[in-house]
This record gives C-alpha cells, sequence and structure tokens, in this order.
C-alpha cells in the first residue's frame, strides 16, 4: 500500500537530510530538490526506495526524482509539511537561508547553480509559467471531450450546456493565469501580471483601434499575455527602485498597471495575435503538406530535444494552438517518441535475458512508460546502453510519420490538452473528423513505434555476435523495488 508520509521521510534522509534541502518544487513527474551538497546524497538507496522510478542529476545541486504523476504531487506536498516543520522546530539552519517552496511548477529557484545553458534555462522558466497550467488543461480537456461525445450522441441535452461552461470556462480566461504565472516566475507581483494580462479579454477592447483595426477580445492569446506580465514585471522593478516608499504603494501598481495596459493594447496584442495566427497557419499547413516528414522528424527528434531541455519551447506553441483550434496537432506526434521507447525495451527485455537486473528494470519502469512517464525507461536502460536509445528513436520516427500521414490524407489527430502521453492521451485525443477516427490513428501509431522501435532494437541494438551486450553501471539503471 502507498505511503506518501513514508517516501516523503525516506527521500529526505537519503538527500542529505532536511538541512541539505534549499528549494522543493515538482512537475508532472519529477519531484525537484535543490541540495547545498550533492555529496550527501545516497544515490544509490535512493533509486532502491520503494515507489521511485528514477533518479536525474545525482551529483549535482539539481537532483530530480521521478515518482509518477499523482505520486508527486502528494509526496512534494509532504516534503514541503516535513521542511516547515523542521525549520519550525530549528532543525534546517540557514547556512543556505530559508528553505523555498513552489509547488505546481518545474523549476529550480532563480538562485539555483544549474550547468543548463542561457538558452535552456530561458526555455525553463516559459515553462514553468504554463506547467502549473496542466491539471486544469487536462480536466477542462476531457470534460469538453465527454461533452462532444454526448453532443455528438444526442444524450442528456439538459447537461451539456453546463458541461460546455465548465470545460471553456478555463480556457476563456488561461489569459489571466498566465499573466499571473508570468509575474510570479519573473519576479513581480503575481496580480498585477494578472490585472494586466486581463486587459486582453476584456469584451470592451474591442472598441480600441489599434494599426488602424479594431482589438478583438482574447487577440494575442497566451502569447499576449506572456508579453504583458513580463514587461509589467520590469516596469514594476523600475518603479520599486526609483520611487521613495511613501509613494510606492500608490504609484508602483498605478504606473505598471498603465503603461503595460496601454502598451499592450496598442502593440503586444496586435504582434501577438499576429505570431499567434502564423503559429496556427504554420502547424496546419506543416501536417496537410509535408504530414508525413514532419511526424518523422518530431517523433524521431524529440528525446534528444527532452534531453537538451529544448523540448520546454513547445508548451507555449501547444498552448496556442489549444486555444486557437481547441486541440494541439503537435502533441500526438511527439507522443510516438515514448512508444518508441517501449518497443525498444521489450526487444532489450527479449535479447538479454540473462541479464536479470536490466530486466527487472524493464518490468518495473515498462507500467510507467505505456503511461507516457518515459525517464525510467530512458535513464534506466536504452540511453545508458546506447544503441537502443537511438533505435527508440527510429520507433518513434515511425509511429510519427504514421500519425502524419494520415494527416496529409486530411485526418489529423489532436490532443485536448497537454501532459499526458501513451496510453493515458487517450481520453484527451479529437480531430478535425471527431474522436473515434483520431483514436484510431493515434493507436495506430502507437502500434508502429512499438513494432518498429522493437524490430530496430533486436537488429541494430546490440553488436553484432553477442548475446548480451555490456551492461551499464547498477547506479544508472536500477529502479525503484528492483532487486
Amino acid at each position: 500500500m502507498r505511503n506518501d508520509t513514508a517516501t516523503a521521510s525516506a527521500v529526505l534522509a537519503l538527500t542529505g537530510g532536511p538541512a541539505n534541502v534549499r528549494h522543493v518544487t515538482h512537475c508532472l513527474t519529477r519531484l525537484r530538490l535543490t541540495v547545498a551538497d550533492p555529496a550527501a546524497v545516497d544515490e544509490q538507496s535512493l533509486r532502491a526506495l520503494p515507489g521511485v522510478l528514477g533518479v536525474i542529476g545525482a551529483g549535482t545541486p539539481s537532483l530530480q526524482v521521478v515518482l509518477g504523476p499523482g505520486v508527486v504531487d502528494t509526496v512534494t506536498a509532504e516534503v514541503e509539511r516535513q521542511l516547515a516543520a523542521g525549520a519550525r522546530a530549528g532543525g534546517v539552519r540557514a547556512g543556505a537561508g530559508a528553505v523555498e517552496t513552489d509547488r505546481g511548477s518545474s523549476h529550480l529557484s532563480p538562485t539555483t547553480p544549474s550547468r543548463k545553458g542561457p538558452l535552456a534555462a530561458s526555455l525553463r522558466r516559459v515553462a514553468n509559467v504554463f506547467v502549473p497550467l496542466i491539471p486544469a488543461l487536462i480536466g477542462c480537456g476531457i470534460i469538453a471531450g465527454v461533452n462532444g461525445l454526448l453532443t455528438n450522441a444526442g444524450r442528456l441535452p439538459g447537461l451539456t450546456p453546463a458541461l460546455a461552461a465548465v470545460a471553456s470556462g478555463f480556457m476563456a480566461l488561461i489569459a489571466v493565469f498566465v499573466g499571473y504565472q508570468a509575474a510570479k516566475e519573473f519576479g513581480g507581483t503575481p496580480i498585477l501580471g494578472g490585472a494586466v494580462a486581463a486587459v486582453i479579454v476584456y469584451p470592451g477592447v474591442a472598441k480600441v483601434t489599434a494599426f488602424g483595426v479594431h482589438l478583438s477580445p482574447g487577440q494575442g492569446g497566451v502569447l499576449g499575455a506572456l508579453a504583458a506580465a513580463l514587461l509589467a514585471t520590469r516596469i514594476e522593478k523600475w518603479c520599486r527602485g526609483h520611487l521613495p516608499g511613501a509613494l510606492d504603494v500608490l504609484l508602483t501598481p498605478t504606473v505598471t498597471v498603465l503603461v503595460a495596459g496601454l502598451a499592450t493594447l496598442y502593440g503586444l496584442m496586435y504582434a501577438a495575435g499576429a505570431v499567434a495566427t502564423a503559429i496556427g497557419t504554420g502547424a496546419n499547413w506543416l501536417l496537410t503538406t509535408t504530414g508525413a516528414f514532419a511526424g518523422l522528424i518530431l517523433g524521431g527528434l524529440f528525446l534528444p530535444l527532452v534531453m537538451l531541455g529544448l523540448h520546454q519551447a513547445l508548451i507555449p506553441i501547444h498552448t496556442t494552438l489549444i486555444e486557437q483550434q481547441g486541440y494541439t496537432v503537435l502533441l500526438p506526434l511527439l507522443a510516438m517518441a515514448g512508444a518508441g521507447q517501449v518497443g525498444g525495451a521489450l526487444a532489450v527485455y527479449v535479447r538479454l535475458r540473462h541479464d536479470t537486473t536490466l530486466r527487472a528494470t524493464i518490468r518495473s519502469a515498462l507500467p510507467a512508460g505505456l503511461l507516457g512517464v518515459g525517464e525510467p525507461l530512458i535513464y534506466g536502460v536504452s540511453l545508458p546502453l546506447g544503441r537502443p536509445f537511438v533505435t527508440a528513436c527510429v520507433g518513434g520516427a515511425a509511429g510519427g510519420g504514421f500519425v502524419g500521414f494520415f494527416a496529409m490524407l486530411g485526418e489529423k489527430v489532436g490532443a485536448t490538452a497537454i501532459g499526458p502521453s501513451g496510453w493515458a492521451l487517450f481520453p484527451l485525443l479529437t480531430g478535425n473528423q471527431g474522436p473515434a477516427p483520431a483514436i484510431a490513428v493515434y493507436a495506430g501509431g502507437l502500434l508502429t513505434a512499438y513494432a518498429v522501435g522493437f524490430a530496430a532494437t533486436l537488429a541494430f541494438g546490440f553488436p553484432r555476435g553477442t548475446a548480451r551486450s555490456p551492461a551499464p553501471p547498477a547506479t544508472d539503471r536500477t529502479p525503484a523495488g528492483s532487486a
């Protein structure tokens, strides 16, 4: 039986104790800890801890413990509670300052040491704005899908308008949430970022003329909201650095909202609207014209993008497409990369039948991989072995090409929310022909990726003539619960 309190206590103990933890946060699958002394982390015991699917970044200040969807939320909350209790009891010495927590995000604090370059760090901070919104996107997306099925079937006509309102309310105001999160992420007052971003969705903007045309409520969407909140944060910081304390409380919020609001109306909404339109047009053209090729590239390169941190640049694009079209056509293509990993891992399991440790790793990580949580298979199996990582990418490319080919035929597959992948994406699928054809095409893509990943790994994933490939170090591939 799952015990999140015990898991949190064990994680803290194995990462050097509460005094060694400077910052706590989480994303959809990982508990992220900033530690003062990386050498104090017992990586091997942490990997063997029940409930832990993998450990990333051991030996660095930025430690990531893979726990999986749902579990990570409750374990993070318990870690934060124990740290706060320790701080109140005097158990956390301030050699590194007070412990910071930021639930629902996916980043380390701005002062966190990092080995990532400035581009990856910037992309991650932008992604941090959107990651906390994912649970609402998932919930509203599933409700919208259920409502669509009921509407098409003519069932419960008295309930479907209410479901539509519940599903659409968040998306109608998503710009406000983006503005709030952006200001919070970049050091401004969150409510001021939300106030400026709210200008974008206010119906009265239809009376405002910019560049010779009337603005439309929602024009610029999440991109405009992000830009507006960033500008508001810069203005707020300037005001707080130049205005005397007696005037700061009155003038700083006034000047911030006024200047950033006017700049949003007379520049940012128009520019962001043009960019958002280009993104939607470009995605449609890409799939309609070069769908199979685009799928091959996106499905094959997504895992390397994840390793470099560059995949985070896609989160605002996904959100923009969902806001514009009701679904993102890119996510089902990218999800094929995880399916290629599953196929490759199955081939490793079949080929290396005498490597009991590695086979235990695969058995432990495979259920998570099927549901779209790919880190255990990547870091525990394919990447340490080398060749299977490449052949798994080939499987992802094949699955992406399959889905992209049907897009060229006029059958687009989209996801109404971001976050889930693998089998977990099925409830969120829809497309220009409705959910049923989209589900069928997506299932075909998964099967293709599984089969090609399996076959390519079996044929090319191991040195010629060997029945057992060189085993990676145990600390790089021992999952939770393996012997």
